[in-house]
């Protein structure tokens, strides 16, 4: 807001103008006491330099060196290696174990009462706008070919997936319709199987 101002006090006996000024407020935070703000600043910088400073002797440990190298040993499991897991190193899943057990749960899953909706694509002759709406569609056969081929390398692909089923079906269809109910019903089951096999963190 542009105004033309003047302050009637006086100096040197003139009467001080100014003109273009701004004017501006600022309100105050009822929660913060403003009188201890510095030193509640200067508590927080205090507190996170304790943080790096563990965090540094943590990383700067010393750990021993690898004795089988002067044994001549070519390779060692590299979860060996002293000192790995505290710089928040963690061990790799076999992916050929992965794949047999992602097969092991699309085929439960494939099975289950609950999943005729989702077996294969929806047909664009049987339902004409589906595809309208549903621009990246995913089902369970097409999960399969996926997995034949060696696209799931990681188990987030393989969840992101099956969510995709999920929110593709919730995205189309009416919350009282059936295909809603088996959604829903598939979609706790799918995690399920995922915690049996510790593939599931959330």
């Amino acid at each position: 807001m542009m105004n033309h101002l003047k302050d009637y006090s006086t100096q040197r006996g003139y009467i001080k103008e100014y003109e273009g000024a701004t004017l501006m407020h600022y309100e105050l935070h009822p929660s913060l006491v403003y009188t201890q703000f510095s030193s509640v600043i200067r508590k927080q910088k205090e507190i996170v330099k304790e943080l790096i400073s563990q965090r540094q002797q943590d990383v700067q440990k010393v750990h021993p060196g690898l004795i089988c190298c002067k044994e001549t040993v070519r390779s060692i499991p590299v979860d060996s290696i002293p000192g790995l897991r505290e710089i928040g190193w963690k061990p790799q899943a076999d992916p050929d174990k992965l794949m047999i057990t992602f097969n092991t749960i699309l085929g439960t899953v494939r099975t289950h009462p609950n999943a005729w909706p989702f077996l294969k694509a929806v047909s664009a002759v049987t339902v004409p706008d589906y595809y309208d709406l549903i621009k990246y569609s995913m089902d369970l056969k097409t999960m399969g070919d996926r997995l034949k081929k060696g696209y799931y390398v990681t188990r987030r692909l393989f969840m992101a997936d099956m969510a995709r089923i999920f929110s593709n079906c919730r995205l189309y269809n009416s919350p009282e319709t059936e295909y809603i109910r088996c959604a829903n019903i598939l979609e706790r089951y799918f995690q399920t199987k995922m915690k049996e096999f510790g593939l599931w963190d959330k």
